[in-house]
């Protein structure tokens, strides 16, 4: 069974920035994609950007997200973190991660989140 727990948010000004984690288990082929979303009050969730690979790591974003927002990994710690930086008041939402494996074509778990909330 995989198991995600998000940590990190907070509150944090427009344009400073915030580092979450997301803390994985489950085995290596069910966690082979780990990704971010988020969903902001009244909207639907969105993603945010994902990270996949075992020794090298491949990355992807949503437009909104690239060059503000860093996705890493460290597979030692299980552990995957999203470095956001220049926040906006725009991002304040409930992040969280999901994991899915290698050949599979969905998202399968996700976490509770982590709420992010930026004021100006």
């Amino acid at each position: 069974q995989v198991h995600l727990v998000e940590s990190g948010g907070g509150s944090v000004q427009a344009g400073g920035s915030l580092r979450l984690s997301c803390a994985y288990s489950g085995g290596t082929h069910a966690t082979y994609f780990i990704g971010w979303f988020r969903q902001a009050p009244g909207k639907e969730r969105e993603f945010v950007g994902s990270i996949w690979g075992r020794n090298n790591f491949f990355t992807y974003y949503a437009d909104f997200a690239k060059g503000r927002f860093t996705v890493s990994r460290d597979n030692a710690k299980s552990t995957v973190y999203l470095q956001m930086s220049s926040v906006k008041p725009e991002d304040t939402a409930l992040y969280t991660c999901g994991a899915r494996g290698q050949t599979d074509d969905e998202y399968a778990y996700y976490g509770q989140g982590t709420q992010v909330s930026v004021f100006p």
